[in-house]
C-alpha cells in the first residue's frame, strides 16, 4: 500500500455563496484519524443537491424558491442558519457526503484488519451524536467530507463493501441510495402502488429500483427526455414531470408518495393518495413552501413523514443489497475533483438522469 502524503488536493467551501466558493487546492494538509477514525483514500464522490443547497444556503429560513432560482441569484440566505442543523457552518469545509473508497490508515481502537478495505461512509452519522435518534451529523456539512484525495470517517460509519460494480458507481451509494431506502423504510412501503417523483435523479432512480425489490408496483415522475432510464430502473409506468398527476391517476389511487421535489405539488400528490394513505418527503428542490389543504390530510387519514434521520437498518439494507449485486446506480457521467464548477454547473442544469460523479487525482500525490 502506498504511504499516506502529508497534503492533498482537496476543493474547499469557504463561504456561501456562488461557485467561486469552491476553492480546488492540492496543498491541504491530509487529515489524521483520531482514536475511533479511519482515513479513506477516496476513489469516488458524487455530487448531490446538498452540495450545492449547502453552498448556496438554501437551508435557511430567509430561503423561499427552489435551489435552481436561488443557485442562479443574489445571496438570500441568512449564514446563522444556513445549514442542516440550524447552526452556523465552520469554514473551510470540504464538501462531499458520497464517499467510496479504501482503508488507508486507522486510529488507535480501530482493527488493524481494517487496512485495505473498500468502504462506503454513512452520510448521516450517529457516532459523534452518541447515537441518540432523530440526530446526526452530516457528512461533508458537519465535519469534512469527500471532495478530496483522502478523507477520515468513524471505523462504525465506514461500511466495508463487496462488489463488481466501478468505484464510481458505489461513489453514488452514500446519499442517493440511502436517501431513498430511508424513505421507503420510514413509510413501510411493501408490495403496494407508490408514485416517486424527481424518478429521473439521484435519489429518484434509486427509491424506483429499491421499491422494486420491496415489490412495489411503481409509477414514476419525470422529464421526457429522461424516461428510458426510468423505466430501465424499473419503473411500471411513467409520467411526464408537467401532467396534471390528478387527472393521470385519478383521486385516492396510490398507497404511497415518495416525493423529492416539494413546492406547489404537493396538493396534488396528497390528493391521489388513498384514504390511509402515506406521504414521505426527503427533498424540496422544487421549492420549501408548499401549500396544502389540510381537510385531504384529516378527512383521509393521511401520515407525512418528514425523512432525514435514518435507523441503521437504512444503510445496513443498503449495503446488503450492494453486496448481493442488487443495485445497479446509474453513472452519466464523472468530473475530475477539480472541474467541480463544471460539474456543479451541468448538475444545477440537470442535463443527466442518475449520478455525476468526481474522481480526486491519485496520479499527483500532494
Amino acid at each position: 500500500m502506498n504511504a499516506v502524503p502529508k497534503t492533498m488536493a482537496a476543493v474547499l467551501l469557504t463561504g456561501h455563496g456562488g461557485p467561486e466558493k469552491l476553492e480546488y487546492r492540492t496543498d491541504v494538509p491530509v487529515p489524521q484519524p483520531r482514536a475511533d477514525e479511519v482515513l479513506i483514500r477516496v476513489e469516488a464522490a458524487g455530487m448531490n443537491n446538498t452540495d450545492v443547497n449547502t453552498r448556496i444556503g438554501w437551508y435557511s429560513k430567509a430561503v423561499h424558491g427552489d435551489t435552481n432560482s436561488t443557485a442562479a441569484g443574489p445571496g438570500q440566505a441568512d449564514d446563522d442558519d444556513a445549514s442542516w442543523s440550524g447552526v452556523p457552518l465552520s469554514f473551510p469545509r470540504i464538501q462531499g457526503g458520497d464517499v467510496y473508497g479504501r482503508i488507508v490508515a486507522v486510529g488507535d481502537d480501530v482493527d488493524g484488519d481494517r487496512l485495505g478495505e473498500a468502504v462506503v461512509v454513512r452520510n448521516l452519522m450517529r457516532h459523534y451524536v452518541d447515537r441518540r435518534s432523530y440526530e446526526c451529523w452530516t457528512y461533508g456539512s458537519d465535519c469534512d467530507g469527500g471532495f478530496a484525495q483522502y478523507a477520515v470517517a468513524p471505523s462504525s460509519e465506514s461500511f466495508a463493501v463487496r462488489s463488481d460494480l466501478s468505484p464510481a458507481e458505489l461513489g453514488t451509494i452514500s446519499i442517493a441510495f440511502t436517501t431513498a431506502e430511508g424513505m421507503l423504510y420510514r413509510a413501510g412501503v411493501g408490495a403496494e402502488r407508490v408514485l416517486i417523483t424527481g424518478a429521473s435523479g439521484g435519489v429518484g432512480l434509486a427509491a424506483v429500483e429499491l421499491a422494486k425489490l420491496r415489490g412495489a408496483e411503481v409509477i414514476a415522475v419525470c422529464s421526457a427526455g429522461k424516461t428510458d432510464a426510468v423505466r430501465a430502473a424499473g419503473a411500471d409506468r411513467v409520467i411526464d414531470r408537467d401532467a396534471d398527476v390528478v387527472a393521470e391517476l385519478g383521486a385516492r389511487s396510490v398507497d404511497v408518495v415518495v416525493d423529492v421535489i416539494g413546492g406547489e405539488g404537493v396538493n396534488d400528490l396528497l390528493s391521489v393518495l388513498r384514504r390511509g394513505g402515506r406521504y414521505a418527503i426527503a427533498g424540496a428542490i422544487g421549492g420549501p413552501l408548499a401549500e396544502i389543504d389540510l381537510r385531504i390530510v384529516y378527512l383521509n387519514d393521511l401520515s407525512l413523514f418528514g425523512c432525514t434521520f435514518q435507523e441503521d437498518a437504512v444503510i445496513e439494507n443498503v449495503v446488503r443489497y450492494i453486496n448481493e449485486g442488487r443495485l445497479h446506480p446509474l453513472v452519466s457521467k464523472t468530473y475530475p475533483l477539480s472541474e467541480i464548477h463544471q460539474a456543479q454547473e451541468d448538475f444545477i442544469a440537470k442535463k443527466y438522469p442518475g449520478k455525476l460523479v468526481l474522481i480526486p487525482p491519485h496520479d499527483v500525490e500532494g
